[in-house]
């Protein structure tokens, strides 16, 4: 039996045990102890998350309504009026937006092409954040090297060349140092333009932008993504002795800062509203695709989940808070943003979607403290505060917890004590399509779409009932 007809047959078998009879009929039900409001919430949830289209249908009309949605476009602008407008239409309490100032980046024209030692053009992508090349492009001998070791060793060779990093896969934050460096490192030994192999492991001859840094005190040089076959074939070509010509011209230029915002909105707290648990995602993505993957599903998951909490009978005791936040892809304004103007806020715990939508193992659990000891015990205090809830999540395949990064726009706030979930996704079909003009919302299962927002739902209200919160 497939997976999805599992998760069907699951949904039925629990959407007609969620609530006593009585409870659904008395206009002022009394409230049931919190192991038995948990339990009945996670049946009822379960249930109308997997038999539910809400999630697939909000990422319609964000990916297929919208696409994409690089910070300071019209596309976000448009997304946070959608985001905002979203969540009154699902019965959100407190619906808002919030200012956040986010970089404006532009592509523009680019253009690469081999010149020795044959004549091809080369599919490229542009690393947002790149100045452009002089007016004309550029033509250069390349250097290819392996490593940043291989690139310092060779540091005389690095004069007046376009380095071309052919790094493969290994994790993603080991090769995205490439990505985010590379230029800065390439630049202090001389170089006028960086082509970096795409971070990902699997690839169809498709490019993946991403974001890049330039140093305090690095001359900036133009840098660009290339498919990791052609970084292979560069390689190929460097080992065997051929010399190799590239010329480049990039459009890439930045404007000043814009207004965007965060959105808003919460299912209010029944006991304790002041005491938060966030559900957040980012709104923007890149200026390819549709951005539907990263991070359209994942903000489609925690409106959605967000919204079926706020249809029980009896809202959780603490707020369940959903953060829509802006410019995470180029900038992390809009997480930086929300930490700073609610720090005096008690976040018990904030959850992240933010790795596609493939289907979810559990939950990355992220706790965080200067002192290795004291992290070592809270950790443990937190997974031993997540035993009583696994059950409610074993039947959806989703009880996995493992001490993990939670997410870039919740970091903030887990910096300062807060716990946080990242969203176990199965990455194998997220990566070779992230930050690609194939992020597209034919790549999303909409069952997994629907298995994810009812392990957040489960997992959010469990986290917003609970007596005592995981962390004093």
């Amino acid at each position: 039996m497939t997976r999805t007809w599992t998760l069907l047959l699951l949904a039925l078998a629990v959407c007609a045990v969620a609530w006593p009879a009585q409870a659904r009929r008395a206009k002022t039900p009394p409230v049931p102890p919190s192991d038995q409001l948990i339990a009945q919430a996670a049946a009822s949830l379960t249930g109308a998350a997997l038999q539910g289209s809400g999630a697939w249908d909000k990422l319609l009309e964000l990916a297929d309504g919208i696409g994409h949605r690089l910070a300071g476009s019209a596309g976000l602008a448009r997304a946070v009026t959608w985001g905002e407008a979203r969540m009154r239409q699902d019965g959100l309490a407190n619906v808002r937006t919030e200012p956040v100032q986010v970089p404006v980046w532009i592509r523009g024209h680019e253009e690469a092409s081999v010149t020795a030692p044959l004549r091809e053009s080369l599919e490229i992508l542009a690393l947002g954040g790149s100045i452009g090349t002089p007016e004309g492009g550029l033509e250069a001998a390349a250097l290819v090297v392996g490593s940043f070791d291989e690139l310092d060793q060779r540091a005389a060779e690095v004069p007046g060349t376009i380095v071309i990093y052919d790094v493969p896969f290994t994790t993603y934050g080991e090769t995205v140092q490439y990505r985010a460096h590379g230029a800065t490192r390439a630049s202090a030994h001389g170089a006028v333009a960086v082509l970096v192999r795409s971070v990902t492991p699997v690839s169809l001859n498709t490019p993946h932008t991403g974001g890049m840094h330039y140093g305090d005190d690095a001359d900036p040089i133009p840098a660009a993504a290339i498919t990791a076959e052609d970084a292979a074939r560069f390689h190929r070509w460097a080992d065997a002795g051929v010399p190799i010509r590239v010329s480049l011209a990039l459009g890439s230029h930045t404007l000043d800062d814009a207004e965007s915002h965060n959105v808003v909105g919460e299912v209010v707290g029944r006991t304790a509203p002041d005491e938060i648990v966030l559900l957040g995602c980012h709104l923007d993505s890149w200026d390819v695709g549709q951005g539907a993957q990263d991070d359209g599903g994942g903000c489609s998951i925690v409106m959605e989940a967000a919204r079926l909490i706020g249809t029980l009978p009896f809202p959780p005791r603490r707020t369940v808070r959903v953060v829509l936040f802006t410019n995470e892809e180029n900038g992390l304004r809009g997480g930086t943003a929300y930490a700073e103007a609610h720090a005096d806020e008690r976040h018990v715990a904030a959850l992240e979607s933010d790795t596609g939508t493939g289907f979810t193992a559990g939950f990355r659990v992220d706790v965080r403290h200067d002192d290795p000891d004291e992290q070592g015990r809270r950790q443990e205090q937190v997974l031993e505060g997540l035993a009583p809830v696994l059950p409610y999540l074993v039947p959806l395949e989703a009880d996995g917890l493992r001490l993990a990064y939670g997410g870039a726009d919740i970091g903030p706030l887990v910096k300062t004590g807060v716990v946080g979930f990242g969203v176990d996704h199965d990455t194998t079909g997220y990566w070779p399509i992230h930050h690609t003009h194939a992020d597209t919302v034919d790549k999303v299962d909409p069952a997994a779409l629907r298995q994810a927002v009812a392990a957040v739902s489960v997992l959010a209200f469990a986290l917003a009932e609970s007596p005592e919160p995981l962390l004093p």
